[in-house]
Order: structure tokens, then C-alpha cells, then sequence
């Protein structure tokens, strides 16, 4: 017995409002935790770093390549686990938090298995990350709902 695949339509304009408010919400969120702790706390904790934590244009740039990255795959996942498994809020909690473990969790871990990042600066970023991540679930889940 062989499969067959069957190409769905285009993304329907829930998926793009959902895009579109994560884009606005993420950005808040990373702009937001970024300066408002990260930055300041890995200058104090790592002085003897040259340039730690800069922010200039290529910073920005790549920051701008993590954010859109980041949305996309946000979005994106958690689209597809709310399709998949109803549009409640649980779905859209275990989509946003798998995303939050893949990406957050592991680039702290990282950071701090280098000594780059100390217990006190991954206990302020990990949880403002995890609500950042979701705020978009449950954003996406309000998107699918008004269609």
C-alpha cells in the first residue's frame, strides 16, 4: 500500500495575522528582555570580555536574522500543532514551550557550558523566553480562531 500526498491550499490570511501580531509581539519581547536585562547582566558578569554583548549594526543585523527565524519557526510550529490537535490552549502552550526548549534552553545551556552566561542571567532570560514563546502560541491559537 503506497501513500498519497495531497498538496493543501495556500496558508490561509489566520496563518499571516498570526505572523504578523507574532512579528510585533516577538520583537517587543526580544528588544525588551535584551536591554532590559541580558545586555547589562553579561557586561557585569563578564567585564573581562572586550565588547560584550555590543550592540552595533551587525549585531543588529543578525539579531534581525535570529528574530525572523525565530517567528517563522514559532509560528509555524505552533500552526501546525493547533491544526493538528484543536485550537485550545494546551496545544498552543506545549507548541510555544517546544520551540522555547529547542531554541532558548538550548542556546543558555550552550552559553553556560562555554562559561559564558551565569545561573542568575539564565534565571532572568529562560522564563521571560518561555512567556515570550507563549504569548505567540496563544496568539497564533486567537488567529486560527478568528478564521
Amino acid at each position: 500500500m503506497t501513500a498519497t500526498f495531497t498538496p493543501s491550499p495556500a496558508l490561509p490570511r489566520a496563518f499571516w495575522l498570526a505572523l504578523g501580531v507574532n512579528f510585533l509581539w516577538m520583537n517587543a519581547s526580544e528588544v525588551f528582555r535584551c536591554f532590559a536585562f541580558v545586555m547589562p547582566m553579561m557586561r557585569e558578569a563578564l567585564p573581562g570580555i572586550v565588547g560584550v554583548a555590543p550592540m552595533n549594526l551587525p549585531v543588529f543585523l543578525v539579531w534581525g536574522i535570529w528574530d525572523t527565524v525565530l517567528i517563522g519557526a514559532t509560528t509555524s510550529v505552533c500552526w501546525l500543532m493547533l491544526t493538528r490537535f484543536g485550537p485550545s490552549v494546551r496545544p498552543a502552550l506545549v507548541a510555544g514551550t517546544l520551540v522555547w526548549a529547542a531554541v532558548f534552553v538550548l542556546l543558555w545551556l550552550a552559553l553556560r557550558n562555554m562559561n559564558l552566561a551565569t545561573p542568575p542571567i539564565i534565571a532572568a532570560a529562560l522564563p521571560l523566553a518561555w512567556v515570550e514563546l507563549a504569548v505567540a502560541g496563544l496568539i497564533t491559537r486567537w488567529a486560527l480562531l478568528r478564521s
